[in-house]
This record gives C-alpha cells, sequence and structure tokens, in this order.
C-alpha cells in the first residue's frame, strides 16, 4: 500500500510507505540508509549500533516493542521509483514510558482540557536515550529534500492515524536544525558524557584531575574490589548463554526494585548476542567464582555507550566501577573517543563526565496545545542552557583543563 500517499509539492512524485516492522524491508537497505554519509554527517559517529536493523528488529522479535507494549512499530519509507530515498524509526505509542524525554505534563494538561494526547507517533529507538540518526537518509540522495519528505511523510501518517503528535528524540542536531525549519518545537535536555583527550591510560586520566578529585576516585576503585571482585570484559564469543542469564537476572532484579518492570526481555539479549556481539561488551564482576552484577555497553566506531545495570550484591562504588570506570578503561585503550553513559546522574560530573546538550523536536496538531508547549519550551531551553553552563565549572578537571582547580 501506499499510504499515506504522495508528498507534496516538489517532491510529488515521492511515495511514502509505512512499514509495520523491519521485516518489511531489507536489511542491507536498511542499514545501507543508517550508515550512509547523509546520514551520519550530523555527527562524528560511523556506526551507531541502535538504529541497525538487527538491532531494531530484535527488539520487535523479541516482543519489547509491540501493540500490546504501547509501542507499535510504523516505520516511514520514502521512495522514488521505487528506489528507495529515506526512512525513519517510528512508532505509534499509547503511553509515554521508555522515552527519556518527558511529556507527561503534556499529556496531562491535554487530557484535563478535553483532549486526546495518546496515540502519538514517536521516532525514536525504544528504551534507549542515547543520540543518533532519525532521518536515514539513502546513499547518493539529497539529504534536504529526503529529509523534508520524511517529515512530510510523518505528517500524513500523523493525520491518518489521528495521533496528537510527533516526538522526535535523542536527534543529531542537525536534524534538529532541520525539524525546527520545518515547524518542528525544538526542545534540549542535558547528559554527562566522557570525553577521552588521547590519554594512555587510566592513570594518564587521572593526572587530568585535580589532586582531591583523583585520590577519590583511587580510593573508590580501590574500595570496589575489596572483597576478592574481579572485573571480566566480555565481547563476541565470550557471550555463552550462562554469562547472558546471569546479566539478565541482574538486570530484571534491579529494573524491578527501580521502575516496577524491565522494558527489555530476555529474548531480545539473545537475539543481539547472536546477531551483533562484536558490538556488544558486557562488563560483568565476579567473587567467590560467581557473577554478582554487571553491566552492558554497545560499542559504535567512535563510542562507547553504556546501557543497563544490574546487581546480586551491594558492596560500596561497585556501581561506579562497572559502569564508569570499566568503560573508562575500554575506551581508552580500543582508542574510542567518548563514553555516552546513559540518562541523568549528575553523580558523574565527579568522575569526570562533563554535561552535553540532547536535542528533540515535536510537532503537535492542536494550535491550543502547540502555543502552550512552544512557551514552555523557551522557558525549558533557558533554565537547561544556564544549568549546563553551570554544572560545567563543577567538573574535576584542573585548571587548563577546561574547568576550574579544586583544591584539598
Amino acid at each position: 500500500m501506499e499510504r499515506p500517499g504522495k508528498t507534496a509539492g516538489a517532491a510529488a512524485e515521492l511515495q511514502v510507505r509505512p512499514l509495520t516492522g523491519l521485516a518489511q524491508i531489507p536489511a542491507a537497505q536498511w542499514d545501507a540508509c543508517a550508515t550512509s554519509p547523509e546520514t551520519l554527517a550530523g555527527g562524528d559517529e560511523t556506526h551507531n549500533p541502535f538504529v541497525s536493523h538487527a538491532f531494531l528488529s530484535s527488539l520487535e522479535e523479541s516482543g519489547c516493542v509491540s501493540r500490546r507494549t504501547g509501542w507499535l512499530p510504523l516505520h516511514v519509507a520514502v521512495e522514488q521509483s521505487g528506489r528507495l530515498v529515506g526512512v525513519a524509526p517510528c512508532y505509534l505509542k499509547s503511553h509515554s514510558q521508555g522515552e527519556y524525554v518527558f511529556d507527561h505534563g503534556w499529556a496531562d494538561a491535554y487530557e484535563r482540557a478535553g483532549g486526546s494526547y495518546y496515540p502519538k507517533l514517536q521516532v525514536s529507538v525504544p528504551f534507549t536515550p542515547v543520540t543518533g540518526p532519525r532521518f536515514l537518509i539513502a546513499p547518493g540522495e539529497d539529504v534536504e529534500m529526503a529529509a523534508s519528505a520524511l517529515v512530510a511523510g510523518l505528517r500524513a501518517l500523523r493525520n491518518e492515524t489521528e495521533a496528537s503528535s510527533i516526538h522526535v528524540t535523542f536527534m543529531q542536531q542537525r536534524e534538529w536544525v532541520q525539524a525546527g525549519a520545518l515547524g518542528f518545537l525544538q526542545r534540549v535536555d542535558q547528559q554527562f558524557h566522557w570525553d577521552n583527550a588521547g590519554y594512555a591510560g587510566f592513570e594518564d586520566f587521572l593526572g587530568a584531575l585535580a589532586s582531591r578529585k583523583r585520590k577519590a576516585i583511587r580510593r573508590e576503585r580501590r574500595d570496589a574490589l575489596a572483597n576478592g571482585i574481579t572485573i571480566e570484559h566480555l565481547t563476541g564469543a565470550d557471550l555463552t548463554e550462562e554469562v547472558w542469564d546471569a546479566f539478565y537476572g541482574f538486570y530484571v532484579d534491579t529494573g524491578a526494585r527501580k521502575w516496577g518492570r524491565p522494558y527489555l526481555n530476555r529474548r531480545f539479549f539473545a537475539l543481539i548476542g547472536e546477531r551483533m556481539p562484536e558490538r556488544i561488551l558486557l562488563v560483568m564482576a565476579k567473587r567467590e567464582g560467581q557473577y554478582i552484577a554487571g553491566a552492558i555497553n554497545l560499542i559504535g566506531d567512535v563510542a562507547l555507550y553504556g546501557r543497563n545495570w544490574g546487581c546480586a550484591e551491594d558492596h560500596p562504588f561497585l556501581h561506579f566501577e562497572v559502569c564508569y570506570y570499566q568503560a573508562i578503561d575500554f575506551a581508552i585503550a580500543r582508542g574510542l573517543k567518548r563514553v555516552e553513559a546513559g540518562a541523568q546522574g549528575e553523580h558523574k560530573l565527579a568522575r569526570g563526565y562533563r554535561p552535553v546538550l540532547m536535542h528533540s523536536a515535536h510537532d503537535i496538531a492542536d494550535p491550543g496545545l502547540r502555543r502552550a508547549v512552544s512557551d514552555y519550551l523557551a522557558r525549558e531551553r533557558d533554565h537547561v542552557l544556564e544549568a549546563a553552563d553551570a554544572l560545567d565549572t563543577l567538573t574535576p578537571f584542573r585548571r587548563g583543563d577546561g574547568s576550574r582547580e579544586e583544591t584539598e
């Protein structure tokens, strides 16, 4: 089918086709768009594992995203004369869970005013607060034309599904600028990333920190392993079913205690372990021959992306060791430019992570709700930018390394 039909204006010959699953498009075609120079020109990463066909299709085939979970796949594909021009990972949502860019207040206000906020269209990677391309452009295509066609397709799909809005989250800044020019409301938020300044090793990194912070991190690393705990880095063929079973147990237990029901199931981890093992790093902690904690990371060409953590035993500073310090060790050894350690967490500042802006764009059909959200976002942007500037002065780096000296 060709719903929602042809795009308007100069691109009238382009056809927009909704895909109700990644199985409807060959993996090679999707990945060619996800890794094309046209798509990646907005950032420095040359392989974002989260927008790969392997990762997104594993979410679908495992049932983590489905109508039942409130994440109905409805990806947008733009074609011209049978040739794929671009795609966008899109989901029809019946709630606002698992997104990490919060619009619950908008939904509540609209519902109280008599509107229906759900369903909405979410252009994102489910359960993944990682910046990456959202308008995936086929090699050789005109970027502006293809992005405009994808936006036109999303708006037509919004009308057909009677969705209230379109939300493009954790997008590249270039895409954010494009979306703003096409009438989307622009939003910013922040995360904390660690940048590799060409360090030869972890001690070299520590040398860039103020004395007190350097001593604190050394003490944390020592205390984390004080009870006979050892650390393993597992990737590729090391990812056995036994290892996955242990990690999944930690993930489920920790997730249940934090937010009730974890988003990801065991089948999902099995699928990505089969399909992209070289892109996965499990950092596992072991004591007395048994795994007691672990964290999963995905490996890009440029960055290491920390995602989920869990533990069966509580030990001082073990979370920091497994999730942050071991990630830095790995990134230095691999020559990666940075570590992205997920959403939120000002405690990361003291461990050498710095505030970085995140970008999202929102297109709301109802004029009244759009005006209210636009006013809110203008105030929120000012607050986020001021907070980021203030937090950047609190990093532990010595004067001359981009921040203030901290003395003992």
